[in-house]
This record gives C-alpha cells, structure tokens and sequence, in this order.
C-alpha cells in the first residue's frame, strides 16, 4: 500500500473544502427561498430577505392550500410525471435501440428525419389544429403526455450510449436464438441504467414543469396541472396588487412575494426528493451521448 505524502492529503483536503464551499454556496438560496416563504409581506418589504424569518407565519402556504383544487392538480400531475416518463422512455429506447444497429435499413434516413424536427416545426397553429381537431385530444389528460413522448435531443443521446455498447453482446444472444426485442429488454437495457436515469430524469422534470400545453387544450378545471394552477393563482395576486395599487382594498395585505417563494416550494420539492434515489445513476450517466456516433 502507498503512502499518501503530506502534499497530496493538502491536496484534496483542499479540494474537499473548495467542494464543500461551492455546495453551501448552491444551497444557500434554496434556504433563503423557505426562510423568507415562511415570513410576512411587511417583512419583507421592510427588511429585505433575508436568510432566516424575522416573523414567522405560514401565510403564504395557507394562501396556497386554502383552493382545495390544488390538491386535485397535483394529483393530475404526478400521474402525467409517472406515466408520462414510463411511456416517453419505451417509445424513446423503442427508437434509440433499432438506430444504433448498424444493420438497420435507411437507419441515416432515419436518423436525419428525427433530427429535422429538432430544427423546425410546423408551427403553433398547425400544432393546435392536429392536437384538437384532428387527433381530438383537448380536454384530456393525454395532451399532456402523448405529444411530448419522444424528445428528439434524448432519443439520440441514449442512441449514441447504445452504441457504445460492444456490439459482440447481442450477437453472441443472436447465435443463442435470441430476437431484437429479447436482446434489448433482457440485456440491452439493464447494462444502460446510468443512461436510462439519466435520460429519464430529464423527461420526469419536463412533465412536471407542464403548463403550457394546459394553456393552450384544456379548459376543465379538473384536468389543470400543478404549474399550470400556480400561475393562475399568481396571476390573480398580480391583479389584486394592481388593484392595490389603484386605491383599492386598501386594508387588505397582498402577499405576492412569499407566496411566488412559497410556490417555488411546493413546485420544486418533490421533484427534488427523486434526485437521491437516482444519484448514484446520474453521476455515472453525465458521460451520455459522449461518445462519437
């Protein structure tokens, strides 16, 4: 065993506390941004934020919950997260996995086909008409999911970690009998767990920040989406505050800016409680797509 010399314990004892600055220094923010949810209006407004509540009330959150809809649109949008991300990762490895064999006909074809989409689009309007009109989906929770299955930019990251994969794998399963769909499920797959966190993290975050597309195709209140139903209640705080400003409801307390804090909260936490369970995996998948393909 080598003995570590004195300069290379300095070395990374250095390194640990630039480390440990720089994570206090990220997560410094994100405790000032529930300190100061956690606090009153006049508060803020006279002291500035700070890093812990001079005034303590839960205000703000008590503004938030007091719509019962909230609750029902949480519930619409940890069910679009859920099986939006488990229907977006089959069609996407569905895709990836046939694209990078190189015995697939027309695979360049293909391959620039989806990549023309990232370039342009057909437009907002032409868009509308095919969701709503055509394909009949306003005013169902599908909206939400089924246009945005396949993301062009991860299909061909996890298209170029398949790649990377050593192609004598599925040929020596190819000489056992195997199929395509045998060799991607039962080894394919399991060997792709960083790229498939990875990938899958980023399509769990899209589907939860949706609000656009509630903007645009649905108009039951049963079937908003949590973003979608915060912005709503903050554009109705922004109203009131012009109203405020105007004259009226003079003796009414607007609380705009712990409740915007508030909402970052309530928006941002659970996304943030699926971070460690896929660490372990993302750290090793932040080399996907690396590799030339």
């Amino acid at each position: 065993m080598i003995k570590e010399s004195l300069a290379d314990r300095l070395l990374k004892g250095a390194f640990a506390g630039c480390l440990t600055l720089f994570a206090v220094y990220c997560i410094l923010p994100f405790v000032a941004v529930i300190g100061n949810s956690l606090t009153t209006e006049r508060s803020i407004r006279l002291h500035g934020f700070t890093l812990f509540p001079r005034e303590w009330t839960t205000l703000a959150y008590q503004f938030i919950f007091s719509d019962s809809t909230i609750f029902r649109a949480y519930g619409v949008t940890i069910f679009v997260t859920v099986v939006g991300t488990a229907l977006a990762m089959l069609a996407t490895c569905a895709l990836a996995y046939p694209l990078s064999l190189r015995a697939l006909k027309y695979r360049n074809a293909i391959n620039f086909y989806v990549y023309f989409t990232m370039l342009f689009n057909g437009g907002l309007v032409a868009s509308y008409l095919l969701i709503a009109k055509y394909l009949g989906m306003k005013d169902t929770i599908w909206v939400l999911i089924i246009p945005a299955l396949i993301n062009p930019w991860n299909m061909f990251l996890l298209r170029n970690f398949f790649k990377s994969i050593d192609e004598s794998l599925a040929e020596s399963a190819k000489i056992d009998g195997a199929d395509d769909i045998y060799i991607m499920f039962r080894i394919i797959l399991p060997i792709s767990l960083p790229a498939l966190s990875t990938i899958g993290l980023f399509y769990a975050i899209a589907f939860w920040n949706k609000w656009f597309e509630a903007l645009l195709y649905i108009s039951d209140e049963r079937l908003y989406p949590l973003q979608y139903l915060i912005q709503r209640i903050m554009s109705n705080l922004q109203f009131a505050e012009q109203l405020q400003a105007k004259g009226l409801f003079v003796d009414i307390e607007t609380p705009t800016l712990t409740v915007n804090l508030a909402t970052t909260v309530v928006t941002i936490g659970p996304i943030i409680f699926l971070y460690p369970f896929l660490q372990k995996y993302f750290v090793k998948g932040l080399m996907v797509g690396a590799v030339k393909g």
